[in-house]
């Protein structure tokens, strides 16, 4: 059966362009990511190596994931319990499980927590440090360097938007972590109550998370992701001036970002996507999608159609049989694929009415030679 591939670009988007420039940002770097492809929407200073304080949380959890189950249970180093700032009162050789520690360090931002969950693998702060940047280079997180477990602020330590943003996408894939990050309150071991610091958790629903952190040296930084129809959008903003700045910026690009994409109908049931010849003279058979298909796309940007079909098919052939296949990409990119299916019964004739066409073909072909 010789089949036929048909390659189309489609315009399935609006054809206005995708919105003009970013919102305007005072912060010293930001990144836009789309989470599905990890494409930069906007950037800037994406690379530049700076402070991202309390955002080191998400790799001090990162690692005690590869070290500890969530029911396992530490007890609180005194180390961990005289660290200052932010923090859920830990008492030294207190024991706590996993689970409430790591809610701890992310939804509170505390770093007795984060502390006693890396004092719990390692013996002193450098040597989990150095399991934090053995991590960092495994994922690829070049522009990354860290010192402490709890983001406060130590000489050369470091990260960049566009790291940062890596490591929350890399850490989000993990359901108990995309859970504590999306609450705004918790209650632990000890009757503690546990108060984000995100405050766009609460200014911006579509917001599922993930990590704030301030220092002096860093600002206001966050990594925040977004969840609209079809598509999640990572945004990253470090060295922000103020809390409020830092709100106001990172929901702008988040609603930059969102804004940048739409849900088209890419695949439709009423329409032709191939014909294919049938014998016996027969009208040629129609093509259709067995479904629907609804995909997202990119603002001023086409979608690629790809039609795979026989050229002819033998009889008898009922409709709805499968006969070939559509498939959408964006880009390099597959978003979606439908299969095609028969419009209608063709079934074969009878003897007499075979034997009859070929007798009308054989005529017509003698007609031809004289």
């Amino acid at each position: 059966m010789r089949r036929l591939l048909l390659v189309a670009a489609i315009a399935l988007v609006a054809a206005a362009p995708a919105r003009a420039g970013t919102p305007p940002v005072n912060a010293r770097a930001y990144v836009v990511e789309d989470a599905r492809t990890g494409e930069i929407l906007a950037s800037s200073h994406a690379h530049d190596r700076l402070p991202i304080a309390s955002i080191t949380k998400l790799m001090t959890v990162l690692v005690t994931l590869q070290h500890h189950k969530l029911t396992d249970v530490v007890t609180v180093d005194p180390r961990a319990a005289a660290v200052g700032e932010s923090s859920i009162e830990l008492d030294a050789g207190e024991q706590l499980t996993v689970r409430d520690l790591i809610k701890g360090a992310l939804i509170q931002s505390a770093n007795d927590a984060a502390d006693a969950l890396a004092l719990s693998i390692a013996p002193d702060y450098p040597s989990f440090a150095k399991l934090m940047n053995e991590q960092a280079a495994a994922l690829g997180l070049g522009d990354t360097h860290f010192v402490r477990p709890d983001g406060l602020d130590a000489p050369g330590e470091y990260s960049s938007a566009a790291d940062v943003t890596r490591l929350a996408r890399i850490l989000m894939h993990t359901r108990f972590i995309r859970e504590t990050v999306g609450e705004e309150t918790e209650t632990i071991a000890g009757g503690r109550t546990l108060h984000t610091w995100d405050d766009l958790l609460s200014l911006y629903p579509p917001t599922i998370g993930v990590k704030t952190g301030h220092t002096n040296a860093a600002g206001w930084c966050q990594v925040a992701a977004v969840r609209g129809r079809g598509v999640t959008v990572y945004a990253t903003l470090l060295g922000s001036p103020t809390r409020s700045e830092r709100n106001v910026d990172l929901e702008s690009l988040l609603v930059w970002g969102l804004g940048q994409f739409r849900v088209v109908p890419a695949v439709h049931t009423g329409r032709s996507y191939a014909e294919v010849q049938v014998p016996y003279g027969r009208t040629p058979l129609q093509l259709v999608a067995a479904k629907p298909l609804l995909a997202v796309a990119r603002l001023g940007r086409a979608l690629r159609q790809t039609v795979t079909a026989p050229a002819a098919v033998s009889l008898p052939v009922k409709a709805g049989t499968v006969l070939g296949r559509v498939e959408i990409r964006a880009g390099g990119r597959v978003v979606g694929t439908r299969d095609l299916v028969a419009s209608r019964t063709v079934n074969k004739p009878s003897l007499p009415r075979r034997l009859a066409w070929y007798a009308g073909r054989t005529l017509h072909h003698l007609g031809h030679l004289f």
